[in-house]
This record gives structure tokens, sequence and C-alpha cells, in this order.
């Protein structure tokens, strides 16, 4: 464990913002900071943007990257075209932030060393697989990690050169165990990174991606650099752990309701914070929120490139006044199993919840009556359909309808007599946008309004003018 202050931040960049990375050093790094004030803080970097999906697949297209063409076509060849752009692409990206020549000597050295190191693995065990003993199937997980780790080692490489240029101490700390024949837990391997470090002389870098026996990408697939962010903060007692964003936490999105119109929240609770991460918008991940929670460790988000700005604070604290803070929504498909037979019947919901899980679908939200069970699914139309087929084998004289619908949501910290509710389906109607649907749990952190997908993004300007623009500001969606 290394030289802990009685107060030091374990700080999180993501992958955009670090293509960025020398503005980030003349900011949130460096800045006007001197001596001490550099350090007692640990950044947990993650790959340069684009290069994750160069090495895994693209995360919103699908395109194939060395992961996937090496899954797919296994016995050929055709992967080495896919890992040599990687390597282009490491080595485009680190030429446009190092200056020194012999900084750039270095880091086209370490991209070499990788990647030629990731080659030789990858030629090995397409060899091992092409015995009948052996399956790829065994060895994907591994694989996929492998992979990911290399993007994470190189910018905190490219960052530790940076500021090491730049006066700063500096240390790449990388847990991606390369070359490491060790098999640590993941508090094993970030206790053994740190080792020897003295935070209050060293800025440690930190990769993303931690290698471990629990296999982080098994669980949390691309989202695991929030995990080892969450459990380094935890493991070292830190004061505070950010999350550094190229935007504040909103009130809403700025390109559907107009910037002048969002207000940065501020102040919001892990409550709220999990309310989001159900909508596909996460401040953080949940099960790193949950981390940080039991560990008593307040969650801040803030702007990479405004550091005097102190963002949002996240926390258990209760909100000071009710009121609504964010709307937002998400695309769902809305899976409906109507059945008369089920009234004073047990068992429909458990057999639905074992078909949704056998196709891994996410569960945004339900509604439930006397005969009608539906779920809110966070899936493809094409995974819906599968599970429409299976339950309907299941009960065949049941009515199973999946259909693309949208959830637009108002949430906050306390909305008790706020009348949000009713508000919103004024504001709706207003608006002329028809509600399918609504509920208002009883928790008083969030309500919901189903709609029809193309209306969603008007339906969450209405919510917003309506529920957090000030009275005299307020004005009718388009």
């Amino acid at each position: 464990m290394p030289d802990l202050p009685r107060k030091h931040t374990v700080e999180k960049i993501g992958g955009t913002s670090m293509s960025r990375l020398k503005e980030l050093r003349d900011t949130l790094l460096i800045g006007p900071r001197k001596g001490a004030d550099l350090y007692n803080r640990v950044f947990v970097v993650s790959a340069f943007g684009g290069i994750t999906n160069l090495l895994l697949e693209h995360k919103k297209t699908g395109e194939p990257g060395v992961y996937s063409s090496f899954v797919n076509a296994s016995e050929g060849h055709g992967w080495l075209s896919a890992l040599d752009r990687v390597a282009e692409a490491m080595r485009k990206a680190h030429h446009g932030i190092l200056e020194h020549p012999a900084d750039l000597s270095q880091a086209d050295e370490f991209v070499r060393d990788r990647i030629e190191g990731a080659r030789s693995c990858l030629f090995d065990l397409q060899r091992l697989c092409s015995y009948g003993h052996f399956r790829l199937t065994q060895h994907m997980m591994v694989f996929r990690e492998l992979l990911s780790g290399l993007g994470e080692a190189h910018s905190a490489f490219v960052a530790t050169l940076l500021l090491n240029r730049a006066g700063v101490a500096a240390r790449f700390v990388d847990l991606t165990g390369w070359r490491d024949e060790r098999e640590l837990t993941l508090e094993e391997r970030l206790t053994i990174g740190l080792e020897g470090i003295d935070l209050k002389v060293e800025l440690p870098i930190v990769t993303g991606y931690a290698q471990c026996s629990e296999g982080l990408m098994a669980e949390f697939d691309r989202g695991y650099s929030e995990v080892t962010f969450s459990r380094l903060a935890a493991v070292t007692g830190a004061s505070e752990a950010i999350i550094h964003k190229e935007f504040h936490l909103s009130s809403a999105d700025p390109g559907l309701v107009g910037a002048d119109a969002v207000r940065k929240l501020g102040h919001t609770n892990y409550d709220v914070a999990d309310q989001l991460a159900n909508l596909g918008m996460e401040a953080i991940h949940p099960k790193a929120a949950k981390t940080l929670r039991q560990a008593g460790i307040p969650l801040r988000v803030t702007n990479a490139f405004e550091p005097d700005d102190p963002g949002t604070l996240i926390d258990d604290a209760e909100a000071d006044q009710p009121g609504a803070e964010i709307v937002t929504g998400l695309p769902v498909i809305a899976l409906e199993l109507y059945e008369p037979e089920m009234v004073g019947v047990k068992g429909y919901d458990s057999t639905v919840l074992d078909v949704l899980r056998r196709h891994n679908a996410f569960i945004v939200s339900k509604t439930s009556n006397a005969n009608t069970i539906t779920h809110f699914l966070d899936v493809s139309l094409k995974v819906a359909r599968r599970i429409e087929a299976d339950l309907q084998s299941s009960y065949p004289s049941a009515q199973v309808e999946a259909r693309s619908v949208a959830i637009a949501s108002v949430i906050g910290r306390d909305l008790r007599d706020q009348r949000v509710l009713l508000r919103g389906l004024t504001a709706l109607e207003r608006a002329n946008i028809p509600v399918l649907a609504a509920q208002q749990p009883s928790r008083n952190v969030d309500v919901q309004f189903l709609l029809n997908r193309e209306d969603l993004d008007r339906a969450i300007a209405a919510l917003h003018a309506e529920l957090i623009e000030p009275a005299d500001t307020r004005r009718m969606a388009a």
C-alpha cells in the first residue's frame, strides 16, 4: 500500500477527454498548480478515443475490431490488418500529443512491444485451437481482456511521459497484468500496483483496466474502468472520487432543450444516479456507485476542461427542498403478456423473468395488473422477437406483443408534493404529445411517461420547460 496522506482524491478521465490530453495538461492535470498542489491525486485513465473500438468492436455500429475479426474468422489471419490499424491509430494519437523526440521514441517502442506481444499471443492461440482438444470459446474472455488492456496501458504511458516532461513526478501504474504470471484478485492488483508510491510527492497514472482473478469484463464488459476507479478509491480511503467528463451533469440534454435552458445539477445523490443509470444515462456504473456508497466516499462529476468549476457532488444527502432535477428518456421495447387465466395463478411473472434472463434482457421498468404483465426492455427489436416467441411457446393461449416505444422520466431526490405526474401530463397534453401510460413509484424519486418513440425528444423538452426551468422562462415545447 502506498504512503497515503490524510486526504487524497481518486479521479477518472474518459477516452474522449484523454484524446485532448495536451489541453488536460494545461488545465486539469497541471494548470496553475505548483509544488505540493500537483499531488495527493490518483488518475485512472481510459484509452484514447476510438482505440477500444478498434481493439474490440465499435460500441455503436458493431464494426469489427481485432477481437471480433479474430473470433469470427479464427482460421484465417484477417485480424492482422485490424491489429495493424490499432498500432497506426495509437501512434497517430501520441504523435499528436507528445513533442520531444525522446518521448516519441519511447511511445513508439511501447506500442511496438505491446502490439507484437499481442500478435504473438493471437498466433499461439490460433495454433492451439487448431487441435481438437482446445476450443476458442474457452479463451474468448481472456483474449478480450488482454486486447482491451492495450488501450489503457498506452494512454497511461503517454500521459506519464507528457507529465514527466513538464516536470511532474508522474508514475505509470500498469494494472493490465502484462507478462505477469501471478493470479491476483482486484484488491491485490490495486494494492501491489500502488506499492511504494508516496502520493504526497508522486502522481500515479493508472490504467483503467485491471487484470484480476474476478475477470472484470465478464461482468462489466466495457464498464470496467469505473469499477477499477471506484475500488481504488475504496481501497486507498480517498476523500473523494471524481469523474471528469467533457460536459457537466445537467438537467437535460442541451441539444434537446437548449443550452440556455439547462442547468448544472450541482448536488444530487446516489439514488438519482441509480435512476439515471437505469435509463442508460450513466453518471457512473451502478456497481461502481455501490462501492463508493458503501465506502462512504462522495462522487464528484466535473467538466474536465473547466477545472475551476466544482461540478456536481453525488452523495447520500437528502435534498434541501423537493423538486425535479433532471429529465431524460430512453427508447425501449414494451413486451406485453396478456393472459385472462393469469388471475389468481402464481408463476407467470417468474416464467417471464426466466425468459428475459436467458436472453440477457435489461429491464428498465415494468407494470402489471390482474391479467397483464408488461416489461419495458432495453433490447433490440430482433432480441425482443425471440423473447416474444419463447413466451408464446410457454403460454400458447396468451397474447404476447413486443413493440417499440419510449420512456421519458422526471427524476429528483425528493418529488413529494410537486404534482409531477399531473403537471407532466398537462405539459405533454399542451404539446400535443399522446401519453400511452404513466406511473409514479411510491419512493418519489422518479415519474415515468410512456410515449410513442418519435415523441421522446419533444416530450423531454416539454417536461423540462414545465418542471425545471424557472417560471418566467417557461415556454411551450414546439
